[in-house]
């Protein structure tokens, strides 16, 4: 196992007065503090302890402040001076996660002002690591120091976080696995054999099912219960269901990640999905459901549980993975949400299960070398226009078999 290191930013979000106060007023008794350690000469914790106590600040900001001021007088810095901007410093028990995926900013972070005292402010991360966070949230990894940063009235917390990833011996040869985020299916899992012919897909339906009805029941009590005054009563009900939907969540991506770990040289695929949100237009009903449907979580889960296992994350490029024939490359109709139908008449496919179709079409275009994390070429089909993939394709002699067989996959 190898221990990897991340220093997570989040931007905190417009803070009201009273919090921007109790914020200003931690980095003013930090600085003094610190300051005034420095000064003493504290090349001990024990020293610099015997300054800091004094101050009006939490015991974690203390604690980061008893190992930091050593570092500096004497330590590993050796400062001579000392400089204006510091950010305060907390140590890991002070700051917590939580998160609120039914809300339109959906992490809020809980920064101590005092030991009796503690600021909840809703924080935005950067979208890339959004993993890391959920890797934090769900005990996947470590957090180290936190930081907090004044940056012209605008307030960062940087967070340090750790976790041990598997090492995976390398192999020439891979396994690209499919892995289509959908509406009927929460997740479908897919990949080729040795010629090129689809194995069995694995759907995860009834937790499909599941998620969707936590969620209408969540829209529909919390709504009514909004309309009587209930606030707090729905926020309460609708955190519980969400709870219920991370726990589902988080099941299946492991089932995911276990499938994809029997393997010597796995790589899961998925669709780059940064901006599948600014383009869904079906109307409301379906664009609540969608955008919160949970996307970029599991995105984020599959990624750190994989990574723990050593296991490698490519996206490729999302269009008509979903409206394109995995054999001919014809871009076809979707009848309903579980069929995918070819419109080509010299293509052996008929109807197939749509999203182990849109499975096999993110394998392939990663086997066709059009991967995000990879180099592209000129020869290389356009996903864009939907064009004849250039990945291993079904032979006829398994034509046969697997349409008798797609009736098992059906939604």
């Amino acid at each position: 196992m190898t221990e990897v290191t991340e220093t997570l930013e989040l931007k905190l979000v417009e803070p009201n007065a009273h919090k921007h106060q109790k914020l200003c007023e931690t980095k003013t008794a930090y600085q003094q503090a610190l300051e005034a350690a420095f000064d003493a000469g504290c090349t001990t914790q024990s020293a610099a302890n015997d300054v800091v106590v004094n101050y009006d600040l939490s015991g974690y900001a203390k604690n980061a402040l008893k190992k930091y001021v050593p570092q500096l007088c004497g330590g590993s810095y050796h400062a001579k001076e000392l400089h204006n901007d510091h950010p305060v410093r907390f140590t890991n028990e002070g700051v917590r996660l939580d998160h609120k995926p039914q809300n339109a900013i959906e992490w809020y972070i809980k920064i101590p002002h005092h030991d009796d005292y503690n600021l909840w402010l809703p924080a935005q991360p950067n979208p890339e690591q959004r993993e890391w966070l959920e890797a934090l949230h769900g005990g996947a990894a470590k957090m180290g120091e936190c930081r907090l940063f004044d940056r012209d009235g605008e307030w960062y917390l940087h967070v340090v976080a750790t976790r041990d990833v598997k090492e995976r011996p390398s192999s020439a040869s891979e396994t690209p696995i499919g892995v289509d985020i959908g509406e009927a299916s929460l997740l479908t899992v897919c990949h080729r054999n040795e010629r090129g012919s689809p194995t069995t897909p694995t759907l995860w339906n009834d937790e499909g099912k599941q998620v969707r009805q936590l969620r209408e029941t969540y829209f529909t009590a919390t709504r009514r219960l909004q309309k009587r005054g209930s606030e707090r009563i729905a926020e309460s009900y609708g955190d519980s269901l969400w709870r219920q939907i991370d726990d589902i969540l988080h099941t299946v991506t492991s089932e995911v990640v276990a499938y994809a770990d029997q393997f010597e040289n796995p790589v899961l695929v998925l669709e780059d999905l940064t901006h599948i949100r600014e383009s869904m237009d079906y109307g409301a009903f379906m664009n609540r459901r969608l955008h919160g449907w949970g996307f970029a979580k599991m995105h984020a889960q599959l990624r750190y549980k994989a990574t723990e296992k050593g296991i490698r994350v490519e996206t490729v490029n999302p269009a008509y993975t979903s409206k394109s024939c995995h054999c001919c490359g014809e871009r076809g109709t979707r009848p309903d949400q579980a069929t995918f139908k070819c419109t080509n008449s010299e293509c052996w496919v008929r109807k197939y299960q749509a999203d182990v179709n849109a499975a096999l079409n993110i394998a392939d275009r990663y086997l066709s070398g059009e991967s995000h994390h990879r180099e592209h070429t000129g020869d290389n089909d356009s996903a864009e226009d939907g064009g004849r993939l250039t990945g291993p394709q079904d032979s006829q002699a398994d034509a046969e078999a697997q349409q008798l067989t797609l009736g098992t996959y059906a939604s």
